[in-house]
């Protein structure tokens, strides 16, 4: 019996496939961020929208209406993504974000234009949020051992690269007519909502998804499919025997979706322990400072160091080839340095470099503000090694076989499949929540308080130091299963789960079930399974 197939590909080629498919929904999410930094001070685009013209709210307004929309697309995945399953969400997000698209482009002078273009990129958002909420989990899900890793982490690494085109089209853009200059690098983001959606029509549907719908054909089809291997193969039972296991433990098995209180638990499960832990991990990317750079670096050089609007465009883009370059080096240093090393390294960079830049505004020369361009670039570059890849994706290097070492997305890999739907989806509400919050706000900041808004981030960097330090486990090399072992070592053992994570070694599977029924992991997990459903364990024994 030959290894399933789907899109005419099996094993390596099919693994391609889905991450070069989910690639681009992330190629996708860093167009989006990069977008409107060329196009927000353009002079063609304050003459349609004239509300935006030197008015820093408005602009500010506009710009972050789009994360509104995201978390609202998060928000609808923590609703039903687990009853639509992976692949039919990615599909609906590509398809809200080229209907958003379409209503922007087509914004005409003598109606409302304004009032249509923030109702699009409101919409464009809503397909964003149900993108970066389901691609990590699907590409978790669907990956296999390690030799995929480097291939994996690519994920991460290419939101920077779509930062980076967009900011590129902007500057060509900005040398053609009036409606080139912001209907172009707008309607460009179709180009990769279509080879999602297209993509996805013929990629397989999660197999752990599928296994806990108790659609084991399917499931079974998917896990050869993969490993480009017959279903009967020995393997391929294992594989699936694993999914089981954790399936069996989580309680998740033939429900419909996990009820959102069952994030918020304790116990040996810990699930509202790791679920903040990833939520955390986006509300510090956030409001670091690293959208303040992205979205408004032409603002802030323009503002803030006095370059010309050209100038400023062009350092911009510049700025985002460093930034792809140092996220690149990312890929090559995270299974080495580990997450919680890279976090704490990138948070004293990116707060240093804030440091640089407040320090070299205060003369308020133009000597010394050439200091404070410095400091942008290199925060970024920060940035781009550390906090762009950890709380979107985790690198898996791990060469022992038969592993589901899926550490894709900080808080997809730091939760059980019980609860990585809704866990996954509260982490980017958080992330939407507060990118908003700072994109609404920076232009407002550096209008009326200069370099007071890098003071700002500077302290703000300084104050994650001690949250990461104490309450961030390492989870590198680690299966999704032995980071379920972590935290009920940590529970069991009265241990911090910085200490669990450290102390335990790496696990076989034999391992790993067998440290299962030492820390009563199961037991614990049904017990808590009959308590979110309102049962007493207790009439049942």
């Amino acid at each position: 019996m030959a290894p399933p197939v789907f899109m005419g590909l099996t094993g390596r080629p099919l693994s391609l496939a889905v991450s070069t498919v989910a690639t681009t929904g992330f190629v996708l999410f860093g167009y989006d961020q990069g977008v409107m930094s060329g196009i927000i001070t353009a002079p063609a685009f304050n003459n349609l929208f004239t509300a935006t013209r030197e008015n820093s709210t408005m602009q500010g307004f506009v710009t972050a209406i789009y994360e509104i929309g995201c978390l609202f697309g998060a928000i609808f995945i923590l609703t039903f993504g687990d009853f639509l399953g992976r692949r039919r969400a990615i599909m609906l997000g590509g398809a809200v974000m080229i209907l958003g698209v379409i209503i922007q482009v087509t914004c005409k002078a003598g109606s409302t234009p304004l009032a249509q273009f923030i109702v699009g990129r409101t919409i464009t958002g809503v397909g964003n949020g149900i993108n970066t909420s389901t691609i990590p989990t699907y590409q978790a899900e669907c990956s296999k051992t390690s030799n995929r890793g480097l291939l994996i982490c690519i994920e991460g690494g290419v939101i920077a690269f779509g930062t980076l085109v967009a900011y590129w089209i902007d500057y060509g853009a900005s040398y053609g007519s009036s409606d080139l200059v912001w209907r172009f690098p707008i309607a460009f983001q179709i180009v990769f909502a279509l080879v999602l959606c297209i993509g996805m029509i013929w990629l397989p549907e999660s197999p752990r998804w599928l296994l806990t719908r108790e659609r084991y054909e399917e499931g079974e089809a998917v896990i050869a499919a993969l490993r480009g291997l017959e279903i009967n193969d020995k393997e391929t039972q294992i594989q699936k025997a694993i999914i089981m296991d954790s399936i069996k433990a989580s309680g998740y098995a033939g429900r419909k979706g996990t009820p959102l209180k069952a994030v918020f638990t304790g116990g040996k499960t810990q699930h509202l322990r790791r679920m903040m832990l990833g939520v955390s991990s986006q509300f510090m990317q956030q409001v670091g400072g690293c959208n303040a750079v992205i979205y408004y670096f032409p603002i802030l050089f323009e503002k803030s160091i006095g370059q010309s609007h050209n100038m400023s465009l062009l350092l911009g883009g510049v700025n985002m080839v460093v930034y792809s370059i140092f996220a690149t080096v990312s890929w090559f240093i995270i299974e080495r340095a580990g997450r919680r090393n890279l976090f704490l390294w990138g948070t004293v960079g990116q707060g240093l470099s804030m440091v640089l830049v407040f320090s070299c505004l205060i003369p308020g020369t133009p000597t010394a503000a050439k200091g404070a361009a410095v400091g942008l670039f290199t925060y970024i570059a920060s940035f781009g090694a550390t906090w762009l890849p950890l709380p979107w994706v985790g690198y898996p290097f791990d060469l022992r076989k038969l592993k589901l070492t899926v550490v894709q997305l900080y808080p997809a890999e730091i939760s059980p499949i019980k609860t990585r739907a809704k866990a996954n989806a509260l982490s980017t509400c958080s992330n939407w929540l507060f990118n908003f919050l700072i994109v609404m706000i920076t232009p407002i900041m550096i209008t009326n308080i200069g370099w007071g808004t890098y003071l700002f981030f500077a302290i703000v960097n300084a104050c994650f130091l001690p949250i990461i330090y104490f309450f961030y486990p390492e989870t590198k090399q680690r299966s999704l299963e032995e980071i379920d072992i972590i935290f009920a070592k940590g529970y069991c053992e009265n241990m911090s789960y910085v200490r669990a994570a450290r102390e335990l070694p790496f696990l076989s599977d034999e391992d790993i079930d067998r440290k299962a029924k030492e820390y009563g992991l199961i037991e614990a997990q049904e017990k808590e399974e009959l308590e979110v459903l309102g049962v007493d364990s207790k009439m049942l024994g």
